[in-house]
């Protein structure tokens, strides 16, 4: 005996897609794009649920009970002081999430502009309980702190240098691009 598939929901409308958005923005935190998709399983389907979902949309908005601008300044703000992200890392989440270029670009400028990426580093390296690596395997182990600090946003230029602090021999620079992506 297979699983059932669940059963179709009805299609609710303006008031009830009301209702499910608050509901959904009172548990977390979520973009315009990301509520519309949510939505878009329990609207109408054609032109009358791409209308409710809009009303929906716009009366939020002037309740400002969602912002993509709050959403962004936040999410940076939690994933840099929480998580110790660096700026590449948050850039590319708050893309994946639907915010656009321009202000991801605006939000990433004003939360990293005082920071200190290698000391950002070094905060992520003691929250990860990352140890400097030391022993037979010492350039494997610094190989796997570089691509784990890569992977939480950091620039190769703060890499190289919190590796350098701590007397690592360090592979060829040359070889690492420090250019943040365009999307």
């Amino acid at each position: 005996m297979g699983f059932q598939r669940p059963k179709k929901r009805e299609p609710v409308g303006e008031a009830g897609l009301f209702e499910y958005a608050v509901g959904t923005l009172a548990r977390k935190m979520r973009t315009v794009r990301d509520l519309r998709r949510l939505m878009r399983n329990r609207a109408e389907e054609g032109e009358a649920g791409e209308a409710a979902m809009d009303a929906v949309v716009a009366r939020l908005i002037d309740l400002k009970y969602l912002s993509d601008d709050r959403f962004a300044a936040d999410y940076t703000r939690l994933r840099k002081e929480n998580q110790k992200f660096g700026k590449r890392r948050v850039q590319q989440d708050l893309a994946q999430k639907g915010i656009s270029k321009e202000l991801v670009a605006s939000t990433i400028a004003t939360a990293y502009e005082d920071v200190d990426e290698v000391a950002l580093a070094r905060a992520y390296c003691e929250k990860k309980r990352m140890k400097q690596p030391s022993g037979a395997d010492a350039q494997k182990e610094t190989v796997r702190v570089m691509n784990r600090l890569m992977r939480a946003g950091f620039s190769s230029t703060a890499i190289f240098k919190l590796l350098r602090s701590w007397k690592v021999e360090v592979p060829v620079e040359e070889e690492f691009e420090d250019d943040l992506p365009q999307f």
